[in-house]
């Protein structure tokens, strides 16, 4: 490749990179480096973190999943990094207070999970997926203090959530101080070029630029990407909060969740979710913007293409009738899970185990909301108390407006 193509290459690549991020840092730094490896025919390393502290890879995590199938088009190693040691210790960020460790047999069935999804927008078999216990779990007591020698607590302390706190007077256990370090070091092990992540992990990415450097290694660059807000129109989308859209939930819940969502979000999510590639619906949006368009139009094109992305087109399709006769004309879906079930030992089973035990619910708590919430309901009859009891019987429980099941108890 001559001098003149490396340069043409190294400004397309990096406007590649940059297109829809929150910030860019060391993009000069990178420069001569991409040159380099174009010139070598080397890749970069491209690192992307998660934590398998639940078991769903939602719509926000795609938005920076996306730019790593970017870099791996580009040429470059994408590695899906997860962090199965760093979800044993919590990630702090906009924390304000110390989050539950996730125990180590949570953690990797979690992680279990990930590598499948994560082959639904990358190519797997041309990208590194790790795990930071491969490192982390060997690295001795002398190393980690050599780790924690490379920052202050001064410095610590100039993150937003942690200084926020410590004004407070709340309390921020020690080891959420090893978060941040310890995400620096995975970028040490795995010599990383260039880190992806949310707005909200710029200070840990940032620290991995200076412990790199504590290491003797060029510090990567870091880019960072806007935060998706979740259906409730209000917080990030996360699974603490269950205002989030899984990527391997039921396409009848993609579709009716990108439905319920408001006409200001539907906007937000088409810029941040479309990736270039619903150029046909630019000016649907454009007009729905200006307040002009049909927004309930636009919605559903946007839900149809989701559920295509991860589903494909039969599924999509089949999401679309699904919501217009359940939830549009209220009827009952043509195909409704059958379960049976034992009762317990006092000759029945409380509503919330019901729940549970047929995934209508993650937990007690969640059921016990969604009662009061009044989206659960029995043989069509609104439920309103969250410690009733069943007998022996054939039911038909409706959770929301989308989730049924017939359940025999017996």
């Amino acid at each position: 490749m001559s001098a003149r193509a490396v340069e043409r290459e190294v400004e397309r690549q990096l406007e590649a990179m940059a297109e829809g991020a929150e910030a860019f840092h060391g993009a000069e730094e990178l420069r001569p480096r991409l040159a380099e490896a174009l010139r070598e025919g080397r890749p970069l390393r491209v690192k992307l973190g998660m934590d398998p502290s639940a078991p769903d890879l939602h719509l926000g995590h795609t938005l920076v999943l996306r730019k790593l199938r970017i870099f791996q088009d580009l040429g470059h190693t994408p590695i899906f990094l997860v962090g199965d040691f760093t979800a044993r210790i919590g990630d702090p960020s906009g924390r304000k207070k110390t989050r539950p460790a996730l125990d180590a047999e949570a953690v990797r069935a979690n992680a279990e999970t990930y590598v499948e999804q994560v082959g639904r927008v990358l190519d797997a078999s041309r990208a590194e997926v790790r795990f930071n216990s491969e490192w982390m779990d060997s690295l001795g007591a002398a190393d980690m203090v050599r780790l924690c020698s490379q920052c202050t607590v001064a410095r610590l302390l100039e993150r937003e959530d942690f200084a926020r706190r410590y004004a407070a007077g709340e309390a921020i256990s020690l080891h959420e101080f090893l978060y941040p370090l310890v995400q620096g070091y995975d970028s040490v092990a795995l010599a990383t070029d260039v880190e992806l992540g949310g707005t909200d992990q710029t200070f840990n990415l940032l620290m991995g630029r200076e412990i790199q450097r504590h290491y003797g290694q060029p510090p990567q660059a870091v880019i960072t990407h806007p935060l998706l807000v979740g259906t409730d129109g209000r917080e990030k989308m996360s699974k603490s909060l269950g205002n989030l859209i899984g990527i391997t939930e039921p396409p009848e819940e993609i579709y009716g969740k990108t439905m319920s969502v408001s006409d200001a979000l539907m906007l937000t999510w088409f810029d941040l979710l479309s990736f270039g590639e619903w150029q046909d619906l630019e000016t649907a949006r454009g007009a729905v913007g200006r307040g002009e368009g049909d927004p309930l139009e636009l919605k559903q094109a946007m839900a149809r293409r989701l559920v295509e992305r991860f589903h494909g087109r039969r599924a999509a399709e089949r999401a679309e009738r699904y919501f217009r006769s359940v939830v549009q004309r209220k009827e009952l879906p043509e195909e409704i899970p059958e379960s049976a079930l034992g009762l317990g030992p006092e000759g029945s089973l409380g509503l919330l185990d019901l729940m549970r035990q047929l995934r209508l619910a993650a937990s007690n708590s969640e059921g016990r909301r969604l009662v009061a919430q009044g989206g659960v309901s029995l043989d069509g009859a609104t439920v309103s108390d969250p410690a009733l009891r069943l007998g022996a019987g054939s039911y038909l429980l409706q959770v929301g407006k989308r989730r049924f099941a017939r359940v025999r108890l017996a």
